[in-house]
């Protein structure tokens, strides 16, 4: 048993605080309060608190994982509520600072993302709700002289006999007690809360408008900033004047960083004003000049050439050119933005020697060096504020940190004081860190009597990993993150390749929601339809009959989504067409079909049936909301959205007028089921995306006979 020190818990007007430890096994162990930062004396600790108990009841939980709407506050509290016995109603949540003990098991660094929050802090949370109210019956059966096994705690509410107590009134007395090393979590069957459809907790903020995020912080005599970036990617600043900008009212002052020129002003209008009038001459030596016509070209003719062997199957390729029928088609993908309705943001106090930022970090294990290292700071004179973000799906999470740098680089450029960097929609859709654009080349043998003799998938891509800190997880110089999706596929193939090529370019690139999975979902399902079709099989049953014996998951959501939709083999009934897609992603697996018209000469969906095996349902109402989210995303990126460079190499795409969402009255109805399982729950955040796009083409294919081979399907009417 390890004592608690006194020093590890916040004073009796804040109550009992339980800490955790780190390593897989989860091992509860002595925390701080937040309130309190080491000193270096024997038995203090670096803020680690998870868990705290204020004296009026309520339980707040110490978020580790950013917080854009895909539901981190309600899940891991729930893993808390349910091994402490709280009531929901007395749950909080706040944001962990940026601080190594929140780290991702996952990644060994604190960051948000590949749909691990949930699968990283499964057993982590639900211990140090098991141990705070180990130590509250502790504490109950000391003031009471009872035993403690005696003891029963439910809602929120300990008792024994007629004695009764909120946890609040037994803070203190439980912050003396012993920290057990290894809590006992409950088993399933005694599941309370684990399961159900529980409120999220920033619902009423974000629907009243007191949620604050980093856009809504203003500060007396703050700065705000914004800056001029190349128009084209890898170009930097020759010259410039700034004699014009100077003279707009509420400019302060102009000054060059290694992002651009940033302009400092009294308000964010003036701000913009004052870079409009900035006079740039732009070096761009080594910019990218290509419109995306000609790097899709140059993809093309790079998958032509077969890449290295990222997943060799048999005999492989070998026996497609001499196969009874060939199937071969070229998918094209383009760059897509992340486009979250919140653009990039974040503020910076800096005064000599310490810098404290507010943003919404998703790599805070990133950020906060990049802020120190800029500033010439020790990194305990940084701290960093994880704020709600509106939104991400990938563009907080930056390998390179470079929004939490250009924020660093605008205090350093001006020196002490509160600065506000603010990136427009312009800015973020012109400034890139996009979905790689990808091409995948695809081939297909079947002998006289159909049988497929083998299968080829030759990706063509830049790497997100390469030339950054993530370089270190290549494998082999191989980028998996870029063709995930197409190895490892449930179906037996048995022979079947996969190639990757890598490509060079200055636009800059990065994780995309689902990331590989997004573009490797549409190519291989599209395309095994196709192939399906050719031997004259059920989509449905002709994926079932495909699988492998052991893909039990994937056979599961599969018959879940045909028995949901009524699948009865019609792949046309009326004017509506039905497609099935079958994926799996981060360890979720997700099956969908989609009913669809035909709209003026684009798909009009209807209706999409789920079936997604997540394993254990921590709170079904966020799974169901997740998939229903990225089927609205997934379907607007592929009927509608591209990043296009035009001939000189610069963006066409400014706003939501040629970059367009999804529109409500384009949303169809969406039925999700929940396949039951008692496997360690894994994460829904981003796994909903990959099936939607080859669930839609496929249904359009079934309906028109046509494959859309190039995305979006805007692209082939000019819509």
């Amino acid at each position: 048993m390890t004592k608690m020190n006194r020093r590890g818990f916040l004073t009796s007007s804040a109550g009992l605080v339980i800490g955790l430890s780190l390593p897989i096994a989860a091992r509860a162990q002595s925390g701080a309060a937040l309130a309190f930062e080491s000193d270096g004396t024997e038995g203090t600790f670096a803020p680690n608190a998870f868990v705290r108990v204020a004296p009026d009841d309520t339980v707040t939980v110490m978020i580790k994982h950013i917080e854009f709407g895909q539901g981190p506050y309600t899940g891991l509290s729930t893993l808390v509520a349910e091994e402490l016995d709280a009531d929901w109603s007395q749950m909080r949540a706040e944001a962990a600072p940026a601080d190594a003990v929140y780290k991702n098991l996952a990644f060994g660094m604190q960051g948000t993302g590949g749909s691990t929050a949930m699968a990283n802090s499964y057993m982590q949370m639900r211990k140090a709700g098991a141990a705070a109210r180990a130590m509250l019956v502790a504490a109950a059966a000391e003031e009471w002289g009872v035993d403690g096994s005696e003891i029963t705690v439910s809602k929120g509410v300990i008792s024994h006999g007629d004695k009764t107590s909120g946890f609040g009134a037994l803070a203190e007395k439980a912050a003396q007690q012993t920290v057990p090393e290894d809590p006992t979590v409950k088993t399933a069957d005694q599941f309370v809360l684990i399961g159900q459809d529980l409120p999220k907790l920033d619902t009423v903020a974000k629907s009243n408008g007191t949620a604050t995020f980093s856009m809504d912080l203003y500060r007396d005599g703050m700065k705000t900033v914004v800056v001029a970036h190349a128009p084209k990617f890898g170009g930097a600043v020759a010259s410039f004047d700034d004699s014009a900008a100077l003279k707009v009212p509420g400019v302060e002052a102009v000054h060059q960083i290694p992002q651009g020129i940033a302009v400092y002003a009294t308000s964010t209008f003036a701000a913009i004003k004052g870079r409009n009038a900035l006079d740039i001459q732009w070096d761009d030596s080594n910019a990218e000049t290509r419109s995306t016509d000609a790097i899709f070209e140059a993809f093309s003719e790079a998958a032509a050439q077969g890449g290295q062997d990222a997943e060799m199957i048999g005999n492989g390729a070998a026996d497609i050119d001499g196969a009874a029928q060939v199937i071969e088609t070229e998918f094209r993908f383009p760059y897509l933005a992340h486009a979250p309705m919140e653009p990039l943001d974040g503020l910076i106090e800096y005064s000599e020697g310490k810098a404290e930022v507010w943003m919404g970090s998703q790599f805070p294990g990133l950020d906060h060096p990049a802020v120190a290292n800029v500033l010439s700071l020790e990194p305990g004179n940084v701290r960093v504020n994880v704020m709600l973000a509106g939104g991400s799906f990938g563009r907080r999470a930056q390998d390179t940190a470079h929004f939490a740098n250009e924020l660093a680089e605008v205090a350093k450029a001006a020196g002490p004081g509160t600065y506000k960097l603010v990136w427009t929609r312009e800015d973020d859709l012109h400034g890139g860190y996009y979905r790689p654009l990808t091409v995948h080349k695809m081939r297909a043998g079947l002998a006289e009597d159909g049988t497929l003799t083998g299968w080829e998938d030759v990706v063509v891509n830049q790497s997100i990993m390469a030339g950054g800190p993530m370089a270190q997880m290549m494998q082999d110089g191989m980028d998996p993150t870029s063709y995930e999706g197409s190895t490892k596929m449930p179906y037996d193939l048995t022979h079947a390749r996969t190639g990757w090529a890598q490509m060079e370019s200055p636009v800059s690139v990065l994780w995309w929601r689902s990331v590989g999975h997004s573009h490797t979902g549409y190519a291989t399902e599209v395309f095994l339809d196709m192939v399906l079709e050719a031997q004259g099989k059920d989509p449905v049953q002709g994926r079932l009959d495909l699988l492998k014996s052991d893909m039990t998951r994937d056979r599961g959501v599969l018959e879940k989504v045909a028995k949901m939709a009524g699948w009865d083999g019609e792949k046309v009934k009326g004017d509506k067409g039905y497609g099935v897609a079958l994926h799996e992603s981060f360890s979720t697996y997700v099956a969908q079909i989609a009913e669809v018209s035909d709209v003026d000469e684009m798909p009009k969906v209807h209706r999409v049936w789920c079936a997604v095996d997540c394993g254990v349902a921590v709170n079904p109402n966020v799974i169901r909301a997740q998939m229903e989210g990225g089927v609205g995303f997934g379907l607007g990126t592929v009927l509608f959205d591209e990043i296009t460079l035009a001939d000189g190499g610069e963006v066409q795409q400014s706003n939501f007028d040629t970059y367009r969402m999804l529109r409500i009255h384009e949303m169809p109805e969406v039925t999700v089921e929940i396949i039951q399982s008692d496997a360690d729950p894994t994460g829904v955040g981003e796994p909903g995306l990959p099936p939607i796009g080859p669930a839609v083409a496929n249904a359009w294919r079934a309906l028109t006979g046509e494959t859309v081979t190039t995305l979006p399907f805007a692209k082939k009417t000019g819509a």
